[in-house]
């Protein structure tokens, strides 16, 4: 069976995998530490992991939290799961406390799968997880016995799930339409709510990037992102899977390794989330920036003086995409798309039928900003539902559209430009203003290196605009320093009224800033806040 042409019932891990195996069995499939696994290796190991979880009495539709770095044990758990028509629940490596025991109690997982230095998060939890049978560890760098001495659960070491036996378990147990996962939300507007994958949503996220972007067999495919969010294990392991091609996988996103990674692993591609683009491009330049193998960069979100700045400097076409865990690549900017498109997040390409809708529901005329509402075209492309969550599965559908939460309009071409969350979106004195747009012009400051753009709210009712700001090491920037520089960028009615500075914006394990925190702080800090109408700065139209 050639590449990019299995159908829909084939579209589970253990069929694909195996097709591989027995095809291009030979062929690099993942780079990892100055290691090399092919494609019937991959095979062999995920059918020993699933053989492990098998003997320790996992069974199909069983549920798997998994809290692992960055690793190839990840894949060969995760998929060697899916290979039984077990589901695989890929946790937050940040998740502690409470919302650690919310995501294990919501998934009803059944065992855990988690590296050696988080062991303690879950004894401390323990006696609140009752449901957990097994703890099964990565033994990194302690025991995994000491951490979990207290647990009821049966503890063991991941090593020994490895079995013997690499025969592959009856593909015919598992369809296509399985749950394989569940992603919780990353919860930067409200409560984690968990995204039943089925097998063919991530395959079919694979066949249609490799496609659109014209991903091929001898391609390197390079991801520092975790492999516990949709972008990383559908956007990079399953694309590069569809392709044929090699994954090239980093522990984590380091600003002083990734140019030399990229150069090391040979990568012709990779995807950069959230505000990991900034910091790539506010690293020195130098020649380095050409000495690579590098064809494509996907950046999500971009704006055009940054995309073609990205083109410019590294010398690579950038791609672009509109997707959510719940979903699939509902639109892709590619790199034959015409040059004055650029910033936008690409077109349908008969993946869906998209909307853009004023709050009423209404369809608005090509330019308007609205709410991304979409249909996919294509069956088992979309989540099956969110977990144990009927009421907000059905309010996420209206009419049979599915109701993005995010804000973009549609050029007369069927371009889609994003513009932000629904919920981020800040009104003022009767103008939206886009959070999204304030951070990207106040991060040019040359003394910045991030911000955040929050609604704090008025007195005058509606909302005033807070931005959290990072500075640059050894830069002096003030408060009025950053209006003034507002007031010669943006439009009078953007301009920053409460300023902040901060050491660190806080951010999910995929680079997205939890506003939610920051919204909180500057409520309970209101009259504390720095001010430029107190401090009398007159900000004119």
């Amino acid at each position: 069976m050639m590449a990019h042409d299995y159908p829909l019932h084939h579209r589970t891990i253990g069929r694909v995998l195996a097709d591989k195996a027995d095809r291009i069995g030979s062929r690099t499939f993942l780079l990892w530490q100055g290691r090399h696994f092919t494609y019937a290796e991959v095979e062999s190991m995920t059918n020993r992991y699933a053989n492990g979880f098998a003997e320790l009495g996992i069974q199909h539709g069983d549920h798997v939290a998994v809290m692992m770095a960055n690793c190839p044990e990840f894949l060969w758990v995760v998929w060697g799961l899916g290979k039984l028509g077990a589901v695989a629940v890929p946790l937050n490596t940040a998740a502690k406390g409470e919302l650690l025991r919310y995501f294990i109690d919501q998934s009803d997982a059944v065992c855990v799968v988690v590296d050696a230095p988080w062991c303690d998060r879950f004894e401390a939890i323990s006696g609140a997880i009752p449901k957990v049978r097994h703890f099964i560890v990565r033994d990194t760098d302690s025991s995994p016995s000491a951490a979990m001495a207290d647990s009821r659960a049966h503890v063991l070491s991941l090593a020994q799930i490895e079995s013997r036996n690499d025969r592959a378990p009856p593909l015919e147990r598992v369809s296509h339409d399985d749950t394989q996962l569940i992603i919780y939300t990353s919860g930067t507007t409200g409560p984690s709510k968990g995204v039943m994958c089925p097998h063919s949503q991530g395959l079919s996220v694979g066949r249609s990037v490799a496609t659109d972007y014209g991903y091929r067999a001898d391609d390197v495919l390079y991801t520092c992102l975790p492999l516990f969010h949709a972008n990383a294990l559908w956007y990079s392991c399953c694309a590069a899977l569809w392709a044929d091609a090699a994954v090239a996988l980093s522990e984590r996103f380091s600003a002083s390794r990734f140019w030399d990674e990229i150069r090391a692993s040979g990568a012709t591609q990779f995807n950069s989330l959230g505000a990991m683009t900034n910091i790539i491009m506010q690293l020195p330049p130098g020649p380095h920036e050409r000495d690579h193998a590098l064809r494509q960069c996907m950046a999500v979100p971009i704006q055009k003086a940054l995309h073609a700045e990205l083109r410019e400097r590294f010398g690579v076409a950038v791609t672009s995409l509109f997707a959510m865990s719940e979903n699939f690549a509902v639109t892709t900017f590619v790199p034959d798309d015409p040059p004055e498109k650029a910033g936008s997040a690409g077109s349908p390409r008969g993946a869906a039928e998209l909307i853009i809708v004023d709050d009423d529901g209404h369809q608005v005329a090509a330019g308007e900003v609205g709410e991304i509402r979409i249909k996919p075209r294509h069956p088992g492309t979309m989540m099956k539902g969110y977990y144990k969550m009927p009421q907000q599965t059905e309010a996420a559908f209206v009419d049979g559209w599915f109701c993005t939460g995010d804000r973009a309009y549609v050029d007369a071409d069927g371009y889609l430009y994003f513009v932000d969350r629904k919920k981020e979106a800040i009104r003022r004195r009767g103008e939206n203003i886009s959070a999204y747009e304030v951070e990207m012009i106040l991060a040019k400051h040359p003394g910045i290196v991030e911000v955040a753009a929050v609604p704090v709210p008025s007195e005058l009712s509606e909302d005033e605009v807070m931005v959290y700001v990072v500075r640059k090491p050894g830069h002096v920037v003030s408060h009025a320093d950053v209006v003034h520089f507002a007031i010669a960028q943006m439009n009078y009615y953007m301009v920053p009224r409460f300023v902040d500075f901060i050491d660190e914006l806080p951010k999910t394990a995929t680079e997205k800033i939890e506003k939610y925190k920051l919204k909180a702080d500057a409520l309970a800090r209101r009259d504390q806040l720095w001010d430029r109408e107190r401090e009398g700065i007159e900000v004119r139209r």
